[in-house]
């Protein structure tokens, strides 16, 4: 989602870092029952053994022309309320700009991210979800390498991206060094979701040696096979990544169509995430 500056090319196209050419519609892989790792968000405040502040950015700016600056252990951006998470989108400048690594944002939001603390090689990974709608926001919900590949060899599995200005659509990817919007080759879909804003869904993803699979509330959407040839160029998914969940505000995707400032603030709410093991293959072969 987050980690290249996109080429003026790729953003005129639809203004759209998703692609839409590996869409599927069938019913999810199952997984076994019991919970490997989750976070249920039922606590006073974050778990921070569970997760940190990714806030590395800031001075700097977050990558795609995005706009916002992501604050750490401030409770007007993040919190748990009523056993949620919440993740809140402002515009407050004249309230963030006397920290040391203000970037001269106007928009103040959250990313958190498991890495050094939690991170998966396969599995069955869920987070049940409401999102924000409003031209201008992009909420995320997806994975990096534990590693120091750099993007995008190492790989990126986006499980869910939603952009305000399309409130009734839901995107899923995958970046490789070989298959990336950069290139013009990105694998993806996208799905209909008209209460994506109003309800909680089940955003998933089916991660195995041999597929990548996306869906929401149990139904498939987008799957990517093992099956090209280049090697980690495109298929670099057999290393541990760690979780991601963000709020960002503006960039070459989500602020193509302008930035609605008066329906600020806005939430991203989390109910939890969960990551199950895989299910054995059933002994036809089929997933």
């Amino acid at each position: 989602m987050m980690l290249a500056t996109l080429l003026l090319a790729a953003a005129a196209q639809d203004a759209t870092l998703s692609a839409n050419n590996y869409a599927v519609d069938e019913v999810m892989p199952a997984h076994l029952p019991a919970v490997l790792w989750s976070d249920e968000f039922n606590g006073a405040r974050l778990d921070k053994a569970k997760w940190s502040f990714d806030t590395s950015r800031n001075k700097e700016g977050w990558y795609n022309k995005e706009l916002q600056y992501y604050a750490a252990d401030r409770p007007e951006n993040l919190r748990l309320e009523n056993g949620r998470l919440v993740i809140e989108l402002r515009k407050d400048p004249q309230l963030i700009r006397k920290r040391p690594d203000w970037g001269k944002q106007k928009y103040s939001s959250a990313k958190i991210v498991t890495r050094g603390k939690a991170a998966f090689k396969f599995g069955f990974f869920e987070a049940s979800a409401k999102l924000p709608c409003t031209r201008g926001s992009w909420p995320a919900f997806w994975m990096m390498p534990q590693g120091s590949a750099p993007w995008p060899d190492g790989g990126e599995i986006d499980i869910l991206e939603h952009v305000g200005s399309q409130p009734n659509v839901v995107h899923a990817n995958l970046h490789t060094g070989l298959f990336n919007h950069t290139k013009g080759t990105g694998r993806g879909a996208q799905k209909a979701l008209p209460t994506a804003c109003s309800a909680f869904h089940r955003y998933q993803l089916s991660w195995t040696p041999d597929a990548i699979t996306i869906g929401v509330d149990d139904r498939a959407y987008m799957r990517v096979r093992n099956d090209q040839p280049g090697v980690r160029g495109a298929w670099p998914f057999d290393t541990p990544f760690y979780l991601i969940l963000n709020l960002a505000m503006g960039g070459d995707w989500a602020g193509a169509k302008g930035l609605d400032d008066e329906a600020l603030p806005q939430r991203f709410e989390v109910d939890y995430v969960r990551v199950y093991e895989m299910a054995p293959p059933t002994t036809d072969g089929k997933e």
